[in-house]
């Protein structure tokens, strides 16, 4: 379990969308400090946020952002980015870009908090993953999201020792920008929000926070035509 109240957090993507969803229900809860990462500082709005300049796939950006915020004990690996793209007949530039996002960022990240959650006395680590982690209908998005998945759960294994939790985030369409021309069933920013910290309070693995990523994860040990029924033809 880990105390949210007079916690010091930091989200990366804290400015818009689930990041600040995220940022918001941190204060709710208590915590004391929150810095919310954005790679133009000016658009995070919490009052009580601080803005920090960040951009995940740099790594003297992320070893500034490490000097400056060393009170840490909650990284929340919000950041990341969707091009989405299918794995054969797009340029490997724009699939590679998608990976030093959504799979070297938060590394990146983790590589340079871990060190500073232990010194402060242990804490906890939160991914953000996605529904696409577990189905393969989103190309390159997909694959980076699967490879997340899994540094997730080697980083929960390697830290279990270290006195820092891990918590995986998985969700479908989320109410926010990136999903603003999807036509679907989707989920509030702010009950994402509200699921994955309390995930974070009470030391769950995983949090499933929409009907759509129950659904899925029940169905992984089917048949793959349950998830892919276009194979079944």
């Amino acid at each position: 379990m880990t105390e949210i109240k007079g916690a010091v957090a930091l989200v990366t993507g804290g400015s818009r969308g689930i990041g600040k969803a995220l940022v918001e229900e941190l204060f709710a809860r208590g915590a004391s400090k929150v810095y919310a990462t954005a790679r133009d500082p000016r658009t995070v709005t919490h009052p009580d946020a601080v803005p920090v300049r960040l951009e995940v796939t740099d790594p003297d950006s992320v070893a500034a952002v490490a000097e400056q915020a060393g009170d840490v004990t909650i990284l929340i690996n919000n950041a990341g980015g969707s091009v989405g793209v299918p794995m054969l007949g797009s340029s490997i530039e724009d699939i590679r870009r998608e990976f030093e996002t959504n799979f070297y960022g938060p590394l990146l990240v983790s590589r340079a908090f871990v060190p500073i959650i232990e010194r402060n006395g242990g804490g906890h680590v939160l991914n953000a993953h996605s529904v696409l982690s577990w189905l393969g209908n989103g190309g390159s998005y997909s694959a980076s999201k699967a490879a997340l998945w899994s540094q997730t759960n080697s980083l929960r294994l390697e830290l279990h020792s270290r006195g820092i939790a891990v918590t995986g985030l998985h969700m479908g369409y989320v109410d926010t920008d990136m999903a603003a021309g999807v036509d679907a069933p989707k989920v509030s920013a702010a009950e994402v929000a509200r699921l994955a910290v309390e995930g974070i309070q009470v030391g769950a693995h995983e949090v499933l926070a929409d009907d759509l990523s129950r659904r899925v994860k029940a169905g992984l040990s089917a048949d793959l035509t349950a998830l892919y029924p276009q194979l079944a033809g």
